[in-house]
């Protein structure tokens, strides 16, 4: 399995840190969601 997550890593490593930023951004924004309605 350790060399399937290997081999997955090495032929996307151009996106994967696309997806990456992706989820940090999702990720962001949900909390960013979840505490607007505290600031107002």
């Amino acid at each position: 399995m350790l060399n399937e997550v290997k081999a997955v890593l090495s032929r996307s490593s151009a996106t994967i840190w696309q997806d990456v930023a992706g989820g940090c951004a999702l990720m962001v924004v949900l909390i960013g969601a979840l505490h607007f309605p505290g600031i107002i």
